[in-house]
């Protein structure tokens, strides 16, 4: 799985004209899920989201996590994130989940999220969507579970 993440002040998720998710304070996260990922993907991303420390402490320092800072949440599936631009001009989608699979796995994370006990919003898997935010820093990270196979550097 992969993540987008955004430090926002604010943001809403539109399908038509209905919101169907909004936060203040928080973090957009733009979830896509790809043909291997498992249950253990999503657990992995919603841990590391949760607890990641990108909120400013008294000093301005990345030093606080969302789950420190009681932040809001706004998810939005995103399976743009599997592109693969290497070859051509137009971005193949292969890499990405089956639609099926990759609405499972985004509702378990969107399920995953809401155990943390932050406030959880999101937008409707398959929609097209319209987005807004206000980047707060701005502040934006990408995530990929791939990433908790990888040796960590000393």
């Amino acid at each position: 799985m992969r993540a987008l993440v955004q430090r926002v002040s604010e943001s809403s998720v539109l399908v038509g004209q209905e919101a169907t998710g909004t936060t203040g304070r928080g973090l957009v996260i733009f979830l896509g899920v790809g043909r291997d990922d498992v249950e253990a993907d999503a657990a992995y991303l919603v841990e590391k989201i949760s607890n990641l420390r990108i909120f400013p402490d008294a000093q301005d320092r990345f030093d606080r996590s969302a789950l420190d800072v009681g932040a809001e949440l706004l998810l939005v599936s995103q399976f743009t994130l599997y592109a693969d631009t290497r070859r051509g001009r137009r971005p193949d989608f292969t890499r990405a989940a089956p639609p099926a699979e990759a609405q499972r796995l985004y509702d378990h994370a969107v399920d995953l999220f809401r155990q943390t006990g932050l406030k959880v919003g999101a937008g409707v898997f398959q929609e097209h969507m319209r987005v807004r935010l206000e980047n707060d820093g701005p502040v934006t990270v990408m995530l990929d579970s791939a990433d908790r196979h990888l040796p960590r550097r000393v």
